[in-house]
């Protein structure tokens, strides 16, 4: 018995040990970042670089937001992506509960085709959009972004939520049919308070994405003032003679943190929904 609870405690501990390792190779990059944006420039220049700062300053952030106004592209990331989300919600709800009850048929054939263009490579799609937009002068707009980004955030609300909606009981829906409601009224009272979970979970995923594409945004804007996050960051703490990594590093925290926060604080909602779309009974 002393043997065997040997044993299963040398497991227990080499499997923490190991998610541990992977934990700590996970988060030092991210750790890296945060302290360079802690430190000044002329720390950065010295040859041995330490785990912590000399002196730890906000100097980097006071440059990242006053002098370097990076409000706005934050403000621009933000509007794109629930520009995006919120459009992509509507449609992967409504298509995905009709796949689900209304036109069954034809689930198959829709879901393969809108994954394909999910899965279909970001560089092969920038070209011709690129010549479409600037053909109909839709360049540095927030519009072209939004309409793009549809690409990333339909496919996957769309899969996240036909799971989701498979799971309802459809004896609920008849119930409330006979009663006179209409599918439209079935859909809103009650497969949407049911589905929640599942909803909640693919607007997170969905602007998360949207949220982080670099690609298409260098590609159809170039007006800083139209500059999303990620974009605007190339540009932070570059000068004829010196880059300022702390200044860009600030700006990779400002743009990263709000997206952990947001995970931490949401993070049961989406385990429960991505947990719910997963169960088939």
């Amino acid at each position: 018995m002393t043997a065997i609870r040997a044993r299963s405690w040398a497991g227990s501990a080499g499997f923490y040990l190991v998610i541990l390792v992977i934990l700590l190779f996970s988060l030092f990059p991210f750790y890296w970042v945060l302290i360079t944006s802690l430190k000044s420039n002329t720390e950065l220049t010295q040859a041995v670089h330490g785990l912590w700062p000399d002196h730890a300053s906000l100097n980097s952030y006071n440059q990242l937001f006053v002098a370097g106004n990076f409000l706005l592209p934050l403000a621009n990331s933000v509007l794109v992506a629930a520009g995006a989300t919120a459009i992509a919600l509507v449609t992967g709800i409504l298509t995905a509960y009709a796949l689900v009850r209304l036109a069954q048929n034809a689930r198959a054939a829709v879901l393969g085709f809108v994954l394909a263009i999910g899965f279909f490579p970001v560089i092969a799609m920038v070209g011709p959009l690129f010549f479409v937009y600037r053909n109909i002068n839709f360049l540095n707009s927030y519009l072209s972004l939004i309409i793009t980004y549809l690409i990333y955030a339909i496919p996957i609300g769309l899969w996240i939520l036909v799971s989701i909606f498979d799971e309802i009981p459809k004896e609920i829906e008849e119930a409330a049919t006979v009663d006179g409601a209409t599918p439209l009224q079935v859909l809103r009272r009650i497969v949407l308070p049911l589905a929640l979970p599942g909803v909640f979970t693919a607007a997170i995923i969905s602007f998360i994405l949207c949220w982080n594409d670099f690609v298409f945004a260098l590609s159809f804007m170039s007006d800083p003032n139209r500059y999303t996050a990620p974009l605007a960051i190339v540009n932070l703490g570059q000068s004829k003679y010196q880059v300022f990594y702390n200044i860009i590093d600030a700006g990779v925290v400002a743009t990263t943190l709000p997206i952990v926060i947001l995970v931490l604080i949401a993070q049961r909602r989406i385990v429960s929904g991505l947990a719910a779309g997963g169960l088939k009974g």
